[in-house]
Order: structure tokens, then sequence, then C-alpha cells
């Protein structure tokens, strides 16, 4: 996917807040009553009035954009607007692919830099390399002039069966090259890895729930099984949701025939269930869910069904606590409004909302701080209750409401108390770059090595936490790694592998002594 993600500096607290819920679109009747036409008579005057007469030229879609913005705020923290450019952007991601050439590039010293082609993309067919800089796209040049990402995007994106002419400066044999790439749609994948922790033990994990997700998620479950699977672990950690009817479509594969999975109800009360069918791949065998504080919205929804429906274990931390459903309304200029329309709830009949004031969603966005606080990351005792909204699942076990999904079994932040701004350090963008960096500087030294050289070569060399301390304090985050070596070790080692060799690298390293899974696996 050709994307640059810029975590520097480092959001820390605000994580997946704004996970998505989208239940279709919406056509509304019209209307005439004379009081709102007044109201929007007066709002379109206004933006005349200024086109016309006031003393400054004014971009008034931007003011537009501002109301509109404004207006939502004051209903409740996931109602939104999107701009034609955020639209355009989410659509595509939401939708499960594009068409380009398939590289992750990062924009280092001011120019694309190409961090990995995707397997079987455009770029890896023409043999674009890891470590290449795209200097020219046909004749448009595309380093050293601070150009916007939407640029760089429509540089190297364009329609199906089109070629692009690239320029490349290949630093390992300092030549400038030029190749052809044909653009294809290239897939941007929802399920990051299916794979077998041991004989009959299947590990998934979902990024979002997308358009494709059910698809991949449902091949990743027939692999898995074809290789004994009996034990099914389904990752949602930093899952901030995606689309209702596809989470169901998961959920489905799970439950048997005509369980509960969700139910919603609008402001008219109206009350609209969804059951499972006949038709699940994987209704018996054990099955765990892992969750965190940024599992949000249909992560959610698909949490509480398993729980309620007593189908399986639900291992981690509190989730975020989503539990209102947007649809969204597009406009005729490209940009769209994800309005709140009904709330959902678990099948034992929760509300997994947390508390939020209208007005206020800064302040709910950092709710998370208040997890540091209370010390509920740490110890399942500290995490709030609501002892009045308590719930029966379907054997009787008693669950609560009023704030995300409480897991069955507690896992602890891994990182040293005191040290959780670490904890989204190490799970952010901050690691490829820093790791992206460091080959640039010695892409040589790893080129010839296999795998197991590799994790020998790493597990000699401790300098790079050092070094990666020292390229936080540069990006203006000052954080001791003392007390988190061996973490920090593990994530550095992992994103090398992802670079070098690729995801399933990646997560037979990221997997290694997981705290999550050493408490279901142990």
């Amino acid at each position: 996917m050709e994307s640059k993600k810029n975590y520097l500096p480092l959001l820390l607290f605000a994580c997946v807040a704004m996970g998505i819920v989208i239940g279709g679109m919406i056509n509304f009747p019209k209307r005439t009553l004379s009081k709102q036409n007044a109201r929007k008579i007066k709002i379109e005057r206004l933006i005349d009035f200024i086109n016309e007469e006031y003393v400054d030229d004014v971009n008034t879609d931007s003011i537009v954009d501002k109301t509109v913005s404004s207006i939502l705020a004051n209903l409740d923290p996931h109602s939104v607007y999107l701009s034609p450019r955020i639209q355009s952007s989410e659509s595509e991601i939401m939708k499960g692919d594009f068409v380009g050439i398939g590289i992750n590039f990062y924009v280092y010293n001011d120019t694309i830099s190409v961090v990995k082609p995707l397997e079987n993309s455009p770029a890896q067919k023409a043999r674009i390399l890891s470590g290449d800089k795209i200097l020219y796209a046909d004749k448009t040049k595309l380093f050293g002039r601070k150009l916007p990402t939407d640029s760089l995007y429509n540089k190297l994106k364009g329609e199906e069966g089109s070629t692009v002419m690239l320029t490349v400066f290949r630093k390992s044999s300092n030549k400038k090259l030029k190749i052809a790439v044909v653009r294809e749609v290239v897939p941007i994948k929802s399920v990051d890895i299916n794979l077998m922790l041991n004989k009959t033990v299947g590990y998934i994990k979902i990024n979002r729930f997308a358009e494709n997700t059910a698809d991949e998620f449902r091949k990743g479950l027939e692999q898995m099984k074809k290789q004994g699977m009996t034990t099914l672990i389904i990752d949602l950690r930093e899952n901030g949701g995606g689309y209702l009817e596809k989470a169901v479509e998961v959920i489905d594969e799970l439950l048997k025939d005509k369980e509960l999975i969700v139910f919603t109800k609008n402001r008219k009360g109206t009350i609209e269930k969804t059951f499972a069918t006949a038709d699940g791949i994987f209704e018996n065998g054990k099955v765990y869910v892992l969750i965190d504080e940024n599992s949000a919205s249909a992560s959610e929804i698909l949490a509480g069904a398993i729980q309620d429906n007593d189908r399986g274990i639900i291992v981690g931390r509190r989730s975020f606590g989503k539990g209102l459903v947007q649809r969204e309304m597009d406009f005729d200029d490209g940009s769209a409004v994800r309005l709140t329309t009904s709330r959902y709830f678990t099948p034992s009949g929760r509300s997994i909302q947390k508390p939020y004031v209208k007005g206020e969603g800064e302040k709910y966005n950092k709710e998370a701080e208040t997890r540091f606080a209370s010390g509920e990351l740490y110890e399942k005792d500290k995490i709030k209750i609501a002892d009045t909204l308590k719930f029966k699942t379907k054997k009787g076990r008693t669950v609560y409401g009023g704030g995300g999904i409480v897991p069955d079994i507690f896992v602890p932040l891994e990182v040293k108390k005191g040290k959780e701004s670490l904890e989204y350090i190490l799970t952010s963008g901050a690691v490829g770059h820093f790791v992206f960096e460091q080959l640039d500087k010695s892409r040589s030294s790893f080129s010839a090595l296999k795998y197991d050289q590799f994790l020998t070569k790493m597990n000699k060399d401790a300098s790079y936490n050092t070094k990666f301390e020292s390229y936080l304090k540069d990006a203006g985050v000052d954080i001791k790694l003392a007390n988190n070596k061996a973490l920090v070790q593990k994530y550095i080692t992992a994103e090398f592998a992802r670079q070098l060799f690729g995801e399933s690298q990646y997560y037979q390293i990221i997997l290694k002594e997981d705290a999550m899974l050493n408490a279901i696996l142990k």
C-alpha cells in the first residue's frame, strides 16, 4: 500500500478512539417544516453575504466544513465530518484494494524511500527493491519538494493497466535506473496473518473489519483446520473496528444456528436482531479472543458475542467502550458525515458504550489516560465495574455493561509501570522508521544473511536499544529504555525481520513470549 504514516511526534494516548461501525447508507425524505427551512436559508444567506460583501477574500468552503464539524461535535464523540480527502482515503482502506504500484514507503530526507514492495505487486514484478529511492514518476520530480502526501499518492496511483516510468536511485549499486511499472489492483489486507502456533492451536490477527475481512478470515480458518487446528485464537488488539456486517460474518463462522450475535436500538425504540446461521465452519472447538484498550466498536461486537454466548474466553484488558452505530451519508463534493443512528447491544443486553458528555469529545478521547492513573492496565481489580449493570451470559455467568468488554482472563501491560507510553511507541510506526533508517545505512551487512543467521546477528548486537533511545530523543520523546530492554529488543528485531524477510517472520518473533498468548498456552 502506498502510504506514509507520520508517527512523530507521537500521540501516545489518542489511539483508535474513532473506531468505525457503518450500518449502510440512508436517504433522508424531503421535509417542508418552515422552521427548519428558515434555519437552512439563514446559513445559506450568511455564506452569500460573506462571499459578496466581506472585506477580505475568504474560503467559505472551509467555513462550511468547520460549521458542520462544530454541529456534529455537539452530538456525540463518534458523529464526525470527513473532508473529501479523508473520505477518499478511508473508503479505499475499507474497500480493501486500490490501483497502484504496491509499495510500503517512508518519506525519508524528503525522498520517497521504498520500505518493501508488497508481495506479488506490480513493483515487485518490476524488480523495485527495498531501499530504492523514487526520484521521478514519469517527468514529475518527487524529491526535495516537500510535496503533500496526497500528491505523492496521486503520482503513484492511476488507471488499471496504465504504465508509470519511475526514475529510481539504488544505493547498493550507486546507480539511477529507469523502471516501467504497470499499475494493477493491489489488495489491502485486513487479516495480517494466520498461522499455527503448535499442532492444534491456530492464530489469526485482524487489524480492522473491511469489505474483504470475512473472506480473508474464512480462508485462513479453512487453511488452519486442514492443518489440524482444534483451538482458535483471534487477535483483536489495536483493532478499532470497521463494518458491522463484516464483523457479524466473522462471528457467524463461530456460533451455532440461531444464536444471537448483536442487536441495535434506534431512538424510536426499534430493535433489530442479528442471529447466526447454520453455515459456520468452526462452530465447535475452543475459541480465545485477545483484546486491549484500543479494541473498539466491531471488535467489541465480536468479543461480546463470544463472551455472552459462552462460546469462548476473552483475554487481555478492558476494551475501548464504543457502543454507538454510525451510518455514512455522502455529500456531492465527496465529503461525508458519519452520524450516530442507533446503539448496539451484546446478546445479554449489555450496552458497552462508555459514558460521555455531549460536546466534550477531547475529554472522551483522553479517557485512556485515566486508565493509566487508576492502575487498571496492571490490575484487574482496579477496573471500574458498574455493579448496577449486571447481565447474565447464556450459561448464567455475570458480565457487566457500562464501558467496554471486561476480559475473562486479565493480562497486564508488558512494560514496567510508569513507562506506559512505551507500549504505544513500540506499536506505532516509530520502530519501523527507525529500522528503515538503520538499514539504509548498512543494508549490505544484512542482504546476504539467511533468517537463522539474521537472528544470531541480532541476538549478539545490543546496540540497537541505545540507538533507538537516541532516535526517540532526537524526535522529541525523552524516554529511558533500560527497564524494558528485552521487550524493546524484541520489537526492533521483529521489525528488522519484517523489512528484510516478511510478515510471517515478523510474527514469529513478536508472538514469542507474548504475555496474552502465554496466558492461554501455559
